[in-house]
């Protein structure tokens, strides 16, 4: 099927579909509202322009309401990120070819004297922009097309999320993004009377992908929060009835971290679906809230997917999704891993040879990065779809994620992942949030730093911390921290993934408190300005800087 027929399906339901704390849509004022909003789109393309237009939105009922309506018109949706300034968000819209920008009025200033020419930019909450629509409140579903739908037909651009570099704009068409909704249908068993909470960013893939598409296959309800907020969660929850969200970053540790409440039960949310919760998290947020935590694995560029089975041990993903033959490879050498040793405790005992990057070796449903072939070659090395993300795999086939390809660590020739530390610190109850870096080693290789954010009330007590890495089982002899930055609350980015390409450079020359080891095995102490001296002159000796994008063993 093609999205937009999903869209003309709503035709006639007038059942509630969308809410937020402003608007209520039936689904065939969807319908209704998307085909208006398709053929004023239609009207305003130039001729012979590529049918692309940016939504630099919050999550308000127009960002779905142009979602439907590219769906209809064959047209192309680039999500624009909000937090991207100047040269960069022009860098955005102008690589993606928007002939139309839709926009609201918090975001004007963004624009103001950024090269956009050729751009119409329709702001969502002005009078102007609701008489732009009057001529074209009698459109229909399927009237208006700037392209002829296909499955194949592109409709979504949405930018990775990497924190260096260009952002590339990954395609995704009708046809694959319907098949990506119906497939979580089947899987969740999601219902017409299903409401599902969309508070993830809908510039982002995740939002779209594995919230909405879902709950527009299945017929279900739409809730919409602007933005993620972690004190709004449980009431938004109750006031909508909704049962099914989508998570990616650290929101679970925000929602967690909110003081607990008598009616943290009272609500009709069943399935939380995402990634990098982590286990001890997951289990935590069921047992305080009552609803399961899945975690999946796949990206915007749909790649390599994970699926989840009944007998998925505690911490592993699950078994590659059908039609994928995915592998844990050593990118140097491209051969496969070892199989993960795992103790009986769960502590992976072979993690230098059993931690690789994930490959699929099969018929990749890939479509590629928007005008960016070296982004493509890249990904497709050898005929072989690269993720960029580190896993490693048991015995029985089960994939566990180890981290982004740029968050792997050599401390002493041993390879590390920081998502494996964090997995175990996080489980100190002090701790709110929990990143793991790498900063360069005075000599060579890398050393350990976590950025901490403690719980509301809690003091960081070295030895109380010590004895607690002491306890943890799967913690191996090189995981330990040498540095701790005690950080008010962990830097993101705008889709909650922990910015660490900042902590990495500004490593342990910062204004926070760091506490540090000044040799392996002993105790934790202030970092002071004299140790911080004495540790520029040991860089200074050997050519290198405590300050770094990463691993540099």
């Amino acid at each position: 099927m093609t999205v937009a027929e999903l869209v003309q399906r709503q035709w006639g339901d007038h059942r509630v579909g969308l809410r937020s704390h402003d608007t209520v849509l039936t689904h065939h004022g969807i319908a209704a509202g998307a085909a208006a909003r398709a053929a004023l789109l239609v009207d305003l393309l130039p001729r012979g322009a590529e049918p692309h237009l940016g939504v630099l939105l919050d999550n308000t009922p127009e960002f779905p309401l142009w979602l439907s309506a590219a769906a209809l018109a064959g047209a192309a949706v680039a999500g624009i990120n909000p937090t991207r300034r100047g040269a960069e968000l022009a860098r955005d819209i102008v690589h993606t070819d928007c002939r139309v920008l839709v926009t609201q009025r918090a975001y004007l200033p963004l624009l103001d004297g950024l090269p956009l020419p050729g751009v119409r930019v329709l702001v969502t909450d002005t009078d102007a922009y609701r008489e732009l629509l009057i001529p074209f409140e009698g459109a229909k579903p399927g009237e208006a097309v700037a392209r002829p739908v296909r499955p194949d037909s592109r409709l979504l651009l949405y930018f990775t999320s990497g924190s260096t570099g260009a952002p590339k704009a990954a395609i995704c068409s009708q046809g694959r993004l319907a098949a990506a909704g119906a497939s979580l249908v089947a899987h969740f068993r999601i219902r017409p009377d299903d409401v599902h909470y969309i508070c993830m960013p809908m510039f982002h893939g995740n939002a779209v992908i594995a919230d909405w598409a879902p709950a527009l296959a299945a017929g279900a309800g739409v809730a919409l929060r602007a933005r993620f907020s972690a004190s709004r969660f449980l009431p938004d929850v109750q006031e909508f009835g909704a049962t099914y969200f989508t998570y990616v970053g650290r929101a679970v540790q925000y929602l967690l971290a909110t003081p607990p409440r008598p009616d943290d039960r009272e609500h009709r949310l069943r399935l939380g679906f995402g990634t990098e919760a982590g286990a001890v998290d997951a289990a935590r947020f069921e047992e305080r809230f009552g609803a399961r935590l899945v975690e999946g694995y796949g990206s915007s560029e749909g790649g390599a997917a994970v699926q989840r089975t009944p007998d998925t041990p505690t911490g592993a993903i699950g078994r590659a999704a059908p039609g994928d033959d995915l592998a844990v490879v050593d990118p140097a050498t491209g051969e496969e891993c070892e199989r993960a040793v795992l103790s009986p405790s769960g502590r992976l005992l072979n993690a230098s040879a059993a931690i690789g990057e994930l490959v699929n070796r099969g018929r990749s449903p890939f479509e590629g990065y928007w005008r960016n072939p070296e982004a493509e070659a890249a990904r497709l090395r050898g005929g072989w779809y690269w993720t960029g993300d580190l896993f490693y795999r048991d015995a029985d086939g089960f994939l566990y994620f180890a981290g982004r390809d740029d968050d792997r660590l050599r401390v002493d020739s041993e390879n590390l992942a920081a998502a494996v530390i964090e997995q175990i610190l996080s489980r100190w109850e002090r701790a709110a949030g929990v990143a793991v870096y790498a900063i360069p080693d005075p000599v060579a290789g890398d050393q350990v730093m976590t950025a901490i954010a403690l719980r509301e009330g809690a003091t960081f007590d070295p030895v109380a911390f010590q004895e607690f890495l002491t306890a943890q089982p799967d913690l191996g002899t090189k995981m330990p921290p040498r540095f701790v930055r005690l950080v008010p609350a962990l830097p993101l980015t705008a889709t909650n993934k922990i910015h660490r390409v900042s902590l990495r450079r500004e490593s342990f020359l910062c204004d926070d408190p760091v506490w540090w080891r000044p040799e392996p095995g002993s105790p934790y102490e202030p970092l002071t300005p004299e140790a911080v001296t004495a540790l520029d002159t040991a860089y200074a000796v050997h050519g290198r800087s405590p300050r770094g994008p990463g691993a540099t063993g």
